[in-house]
């Protein structure tokens, strides 16, 4: 088991083309934990700003009356992937993951299995 520190470590130096990553409680929208960014990517603001979209879809989801989990949320920009997964381990409950990604650089389908497993392993 990885506390969250280590699993952003690992998040940073496992996946191709990551950028950044975080560990954000939606229900405050506060960062638990950072990983890379820099000036281009501020990850206390990408932490609260993604907040807003899970929330968002959390309550449309419920609007729709859909009885379903959500696995993740990719944002895709011209040079960037944003993959929020939201985790769902004992313990994780309002919690989710945050990964920027280099476009050219990473391959989507593997920071998504990597990101599982990462969250497989993780311990909060």
């Amino acid at each position: 088991m990885a506390n969250a520190e280590a699993a952003l470590k690992e998040a940073i130096t496992a996946i191709d083309g990551a950028l950044g990553a975080a560990l954000v409680d939606y229900s405050s929208g506060m960062a638990l934990g950072t990983v890379g960014g820099g000036k281009d990517l501020d990850l206390q603001v990408a932490a609260a700003g993604n907040t807003d979209v899970v929330r968002a879809k959390v309550r449309t989801m419920e609007m729709l009356g859909l009885k379903d989990e959500i696995e993740d949320i990719l944002i895709t920009l011209g040079g960037q992937y944003h993959l929020i997964r939201l985790l769902k381990s004992r313990g994780t409950a309002g919690l989710f993951l945050y990964l920027a990604l280099d476009k050219e650089r990473a391959n989507l389908a593997m920071a998504r299995h990597q990101l599982r497993r990462i969250e497989a392993e993780l311990e909060v």
